[in-house]
């Protein structure tokens, strides 16, 4: 059995759930997991492995947009704080044995894995856009080239990625392999209907878009708006897991912003999904491109009313292409670990 240090990037709660499922397979088998991480990933790993605060990475945003410069500049402001924890974290790899390194778009124990040349085996869902062969949205060149660049300093020279994704692409390197999006054990086990309102979340409240599903003609759950109760056709929800969750269950169709993890929720249970991605963040409008091409739902940065009644007429042939979606759950890349964790190891 293997000690291993897990590196989960701490901005949000995608992370930290996909890796919840991976460090709780890991210790099942047998595996010691001890987990760095910040924030939201440090909050949601406590209690389930030994964990370590370390320096996050976090986006810069400007008026709820993401500003890519300005997030590169802070990375090289904050450089030295991470360096510190790049070296605190190799002290760690020599004290407890770890004999090699998961990483969750998480840099500083991919950088302290590889200075004590360990296996790092990294598994996230942006490294499409920089080991696929994909295509990107038109008219956004320069974003998509500073996302990739983003990408390409967060994890370098890992010995292999897995990568998450909900459609098909070809490889660019040979150390790197598509596999199904990871999912919590209770979207595994849900009973899906489709007899619920339509489902809507936004990160940061949005006004407009109040008054926009306001003259539709249908029925809204609303989260994310700072606000409970009823109001016309919209009934607003403040967050909640289990709410949120059953909720989701039930949802004829979902209206949200386009982070990964929702996004393949929604699909694996078969929810058309109409995608506003948060203003200037290329990774979610990468996943709104894709999610629209491959026939799953539809993409609008801005959306109008014409926009939202088109959707809610088209449902029925976005769950007929549904039923095509691939249903695998996380077993394939379960037994893509054991292989990888299997390989002779040896610091080199």
């Amino acid at each position: 059995m293997a000690n291993i240090l897990y590196g989960v990037n701490g901005e949000g709660a995608g992370h930290s759930t996909r890796s919840r499922e991976v460090i709780a397979y890991l210790q099942r088998q047998g595996h010691t997991v001890i987990a760095a991480s910040f924030d939201r990933g440090l909050q949601n790993l406590s209690g389930l492995c030994e964990t370590i605060e370390i320096h996050g990475f976090r986006f810069t945003y400007v008026n709820n947009a993401v500003r890519y410069n300005r997030t590169l500049a802070r990375g090289l402001f904050n450089a030295p704080r991470a360096m510190h924890d790049v070296t605190k974290l190799t002290r760690l790899i020599d004290e407890r044995s770890i004999a090699l390194v998961f990483t969750d778009f998480e840099p500083i124990t991919c950088r302290a894995g590889r200075r004590r040349k360990l296996p790092v085996i990294s598994i996230d869902n942006q490294h499409i856009m920089t080991h696929f062969k994909v295509s990107t949205p038109p008219g956004y060149r320069a974003d998509a080239t500073a996302c990739r660049m983003l990408v390409r300093m967060m994890t370098p020279y890992a010995t292999n990625y897995l990568v998450t994704s909900f459609f098909e692409a070809p490889p660019r390197r040979r150390n790197s392999e598509l596999v199904a999006p990871i999912l919590r054990q209770q979207i595994l086990d849900a009973q899906t209907t489709f007899d619920g309102p339509v489902l809507v979340y936004v990160t940061t409240p949005a006004p407009e878009l109040i008054r926009l599903l306001s003259s539709v003609d249908g029925e809204f759950i609303a989260y994310g708006f700072e606000r409970e109760g009823r109001e016309g056709n919209i009934l607003y929800k403040k967050p909640g897991f289990e709410i949120f969750f059953n909720d989701l269950v039930a949802a004829r169709a979902i209206i949200a912003n386009a982070g990964f993890s929702l996004v393949t929720e929604a699909l694996h249970m078969g929810k058309p999904y109409l995608a506003m991605p948060v203003k200037n963040q290329f990774e979610q409008i990468f996943n709104a491109f894709w999610l629209q091409r491959t026939g799953y739902g539809e993409f609008w940065e801005k959306l109008k009313q014409e926009n939202v009644e088109s959707f809610l007429r088209n449902l029925p042939q976005y769950r007929e292409k549904l039923e095509e979606y691939p249903r695998t759950g996380n077993e394939k890349l379960f037994t893509r670990l054991d292989e990888l964790i299997a390989q002779p190891r040896s610091r080199r």
